[in-house]
C-alpha cells in the first residue's frame, strides 16, 4: 500500500511540475513549489531520514554543512528578514526544508529539479560529472 501510495504521489508531483513548465514555469516561487518529493528522496540519500546523522561537518537528515547555514542567513539578511538560522537548526527537519526551499528560490528560482539536486550535492557550480552518482540516487527514488 505504501509503495502504491508513493507512486501516485509521484506521478502527481511529475503533472504538476508538467503543467508548471507548459504555463511558462516562471510564475510559481520556490516558496509555492512543491519541493516535497524532492527534499524527501534527498532525505533519504543523505541519511536515511536519521535527523541526528553527522558526517564530518554536515549533519542532520539533509546533510547541512555551517556554509550553507550561513549563506542561508546572507540571504535572509539581504531580503530585509529578521529571521536567522543557527548551526542545531540543521538538526530540525522542518527547519532544514526550510533551508533548502530558501536556497533554491535564491540559486533556483526556475525550480528546476535537476539543478535542485546537483546543487545540493555539488554547490551552486556544480559539476554534471561530480555529481551524476548523487543525482541518479536521488531519481531513483523519485520514480
Amino acid at each position: 500500500m505504501e509503495k502504491i501510495l508513493k507512486k501516485v504521489f509521484v506521478t502527481l508531483f511529475f503533472l504538476a511540475a508538467s503543467s508548471y513548465a507548459m504555463a511558462g514555469g516562471n510564475g510559481a516561487k520556490s516558496s509555492e513549489f512543491n519541493w516535497g518529493p524532492v527534499m524527501d528522496a534527498i532525505i533519504q540519500v543523505e541519511s536515511k531520514g536519521n535527523t541526528k546523522a553527522v558526517s564530518g561537518n554536515s549533519c542532520g537528515a539533509m546533510q547541512i554543512t555551517p556554509i550553507l547555514v550561513k549563506q542561508c542567513n546572507i540571504i535572509l539578511k539581504t531580503r530585509k528578514s529578521k529571521k536567522r538560522y543557527t548551526l542545531a537548526d540543521r538538526f530540525n527537519l522542518a527547519k532544514s526544508k526550510e533551508m533548502f526551499v530558501l536556497i533554491q528560490s535564491y540559486y533556483n528560482p526556475q525550480n528546476n529539479v535537476e539543478k535542485a539536486i546537483r546543487s545540493w550535492n555539488g554547490g551552486p557550480k556544480y559539476s554534471v560529472r561530480k555529481t551524476q552518482r548523487y543525482y541518479n540516487k536521488v531519481m531513483k527514488l523519485l520514480k
